[in-house]
């Protein structure tokens, strides 16, 4: 039997080329300050196990010099930052030479300590992990439709559908994605009349049609016929379009009174859009079903506003999920180094983003001595370090009776799945749960009552049954 533990800890993005990891020691043992430094600046974007480096595909060359350039003046649009203000021509050397040697050692093959069937035991509910569908890469969005076939959305763009016992088959049809750095095909989500209606929900991140080194997030609402799509038709595109491959949301979810909420992230440019209301990046978005504009938004009146702002100052949510209970929309979010968040999500509110802050920038540096401010909204929860929050969902039904009404998200920084206990509004009690899971891209829950959670590369769907 595996003890999950109490824990939490940080992620964000990779500015070379995503990797998974294990916590394998460098052959050629580095001084502890190097090691140091490594921990401090690089791990938070390159996951915690040096692993990140080895045998890896390098997008700007494998020399010492990119390297040390990759570190110095940073690689903007894939969202790392320069560290020339934060390190010294002799750390960054040392940095750029340690990580050289990692990627010269060979992978580490070990499975992770999660295996098939075997039995975990949580502080509260015992469990095993059920391998339902392999061989993917980066899985991002899961739904459940009525006949019992599984929707899966590949980051890299496809669309697949799996009938259970059986290999997916590729969706044709698919809309074409900005599939750069973070950008692809995104999350899913049926309509709540999805059993008479048909309609299918979809997150992507879509180039621009003259330019296609330019885009941002769109939604798009499709049928799905004979395995492919039909009546396809855009509802809502986010401006504006950027070359960044980073923070894109995008996360779907309805409220009981058939409202579609949405994140789009603040696609790097961090000090004008989150707290400017002519863009739509760094919002929560709520819109009618068929992409109208609910004439009761906070700013559907304002000069100048996007009218399907529903809240702003945000940084990358990437969970947006409704309380079984109490129907309000809960989101999770990615903060930089330090600063993730849980909020609870209201009409016209102001989370902060970046002018408060619980976290710091990547290369070590501040932009923001306030965590409080008036006029803007403390988060329900944060976390320093980071833990990378991604996916959401409330337990709901009767399966895991000690888990009911918990909040599950999945850590890609430290590959685990979180488990958030709740009293009232209030965060009470953590655990991380299938430690060295890989990293979870997402987690939901099937009209069954069970847990499914998407691991990335390799990718999987994993169901979690009680026992």
């Amino acid at each position: 039997m595996k003890k999950a533990a109490l824990l939490i800890l940080p992620s964000i993005f990779l500015f070379l080329t995503a990797v998974n990891c294990n916590d394998s020691k460098s052959k050629n043992q580095a001084p502890e300050e190097v090691i140091q430094l490594y921990n401090n600046y690089c791990v938070g974007c390159h996951n915690d196990h040096k692993s990140s480096f080895v045998q890896r595909q390098w997008l700007f060359g494998d020399s010492r010099e990119e390297i040390i350039n990759s570190i110095k003046i940073g690689r903007v649009s894939f969202g790392m930052p320069s560290f020339s203000d934060g390190l010294n021509e002799d750390q960054i050397n040392a940095l750029a030479d340690y990580i050289i040697d990692l990627s010269e050692q060979k992978k580490d093959n070990t499975p992770p300590p999660a295996e098939e069937g075997e039995l975990y035991e949580s502080e509260v509910q015992a469990f095993k992990v059920v391998t339902v569908v392999d061989d993917l890469d980066i899985p991002w969005g899961l739904e459940f439709l009525p006949d019992g076939r599984l929707l899966i959305s590949e980051r890299s763009g496809d669309l697949l559908v799996v009938t259970p016992g059986e290999k997916p088959i590729k969706v044709k049809n698919a809309p074409k994605v900005f599939a750069k750095g973070q950008g692809g095909m995104l999350d899913l989500e049926l309509h709540p009349q999805h059993a008479t209606n048909g309609w299918i929900y979809i997150a992507y991140s879509t180039p621009n049609e003259g330019d296609k080194s330019i885009g941002n997030t769109s939604i798009m609402r499709v049928r799905l016929q004979n395995n492919q799509l039909i009546d396809n038709e855009v509802i809502f595109k986010a401006m504006p379009e950027t070359n960044r491959g980073h923070h894109f949301g995008c996360k779907l979810e309805f409220d009981r009174d058939g409202y579609l909420y949405f994140s789009v992230g603040d696609r790097g440019n961090r000090d004008r859009n989150p707290q400017t209301l002519d863009n739509d990046c760094g919002k929560i978005h709520r819109i009618h079903d068929d992409g109208r504009i609910p004439s009761d938004n906070p700013f559907v009146n304002t000069k100048g506003a996007s009218p399907s702002i529903y809240s702003f100052g945000h940084r990358n949510p990437q969970g947006v999920c409704m309380h079984p209970e109490t129907g309000r929309i809960w989101t999770d979010e990615h903060g930089p180094k330090g600063g993730d968040e849980i909020n609870i999500i209201e009409a016209g509110k102001n989370y902060g983003w970046p002018v408060i802050s619980f976290g710091i920038n990547y290369n070590g540096t501040t932009f923001t001595n306030d965590t409080a401010k008036a006029g803007m909204e403390q988060p329900l929860h944060y976390w320093v370090p980071s833990i990378a929050p991604c996916g959401m969902t409330f337990v709901k039904g009767d399966r895991y009776p000690n888990w009911k009404n918990n909040i599950l998200t999945g850590s890609l920084r430290f590959e685990y799945l979180h488990r958030v206990v709740l009293q009232g509004e209030k965060v009470i009690h953590e655990e991380k749960l299938m430690e060295g899971i890989g990293r979870v891209r997402n987690v939901e829950m099937s009209p069954d009552g069970f847990i499914y959670v998407a691991i990335e590369k390799p990718g999987k769907i994993l169901k979690i049954v009680p026992q």
